[in-house]
């Protein structure tokens, strides 16, 4: 019981495969998505500060990386399956939620426990940082599914889930960050030589489309 405890399940991250049980020519985990997500939010940051945005940097460096830290006890549950539908969706958040409290107050001394609920729940929320963060949290999936996608991985299921988390991206348009990543860095993206898909070109810039009217 400790802190110890705490400490030793970080490495704990290191073994949970993200998207499982399916063909990849490169593997993810939780602790590397976490560390690729906190950066993407800094970048993200910088940009909504430098268009006059207040960004509380704290929180938003707690929020990405803590996001997904409850998956040490759920594990990865592939996105299409998770957001099948909001009462799944409430289902899953309800059993994470429950599961993290039950490690902190078992794990954590007395003094810690309030801070650390604080910064495990659940980070999206509707402020700037937690908008930050469900974006930086999109955009590094849509790089795991594309680099598949890139590599020639006939597995439909990235196809989904890049359709999806381009699609929830889009959503967040009134961010510049989001306007930003849309205009100069999917078009990088799209531009990389990767083995021909025929509709994603296509689906990305529909996706996009929709996402103006």
């Amino acid at each position: 019981m400790g802190i110890h405890h705490y400490f030793k399940s970080l490495s704990d991250l290191e073994t949970l495969v993200r998207c499982p049980g399916r063909f990849k020519y490169h593997e993810h985990n939780v602790a590397s998505h976490s560390f690729k997500v906190t950066k993407i939010a800094q970048f993200l940051g910088t940009v909504e500060e430098q268009d006059g945005q207040e960004v509380d940097w704290k929180s938003l460096y707690e929020k990405a990386l803590n996001h997904d830290y409850a998956e040490l006890f759920t594990g990865d549950i592939k996105t299409p399956v998770k957001y099948a539908s909001v009462e799944l969706r409430e289902l899953f958040s309800q059993v994470e939620d429950e599961m993290v409290k039950k490690f902190i107050s078992t794990e954590f001394p007395p003094q810690f426990q309030d801070v650390y609920r604080g910064r495990f729940k659940e980070g999206k929320d509707a402020s700037l940082e937690g908008r930050i963060l469900s974006v930086a949290d999109k955009i590094d999936l849509l790089y795991e599914t594309f680099g598949e996608i890139q590599k020639g991985n006939p597995e439909p299921l990235f196809i989904e889930i890049y359709q999806d988390a381009l699609a929830t991206i889009v959503k967040f348009k009134e961010l510049t960050c989001v306007q930003y990543f849309l205009e100069y860095i999917l078009p990088d993206m799209l531009s990389e030589k990767f083995i021909p898909h025929s509709e994603l070109k296509e689906r990305t810039e529909r996706l996009i489309k929709d996402g103006d009217e």
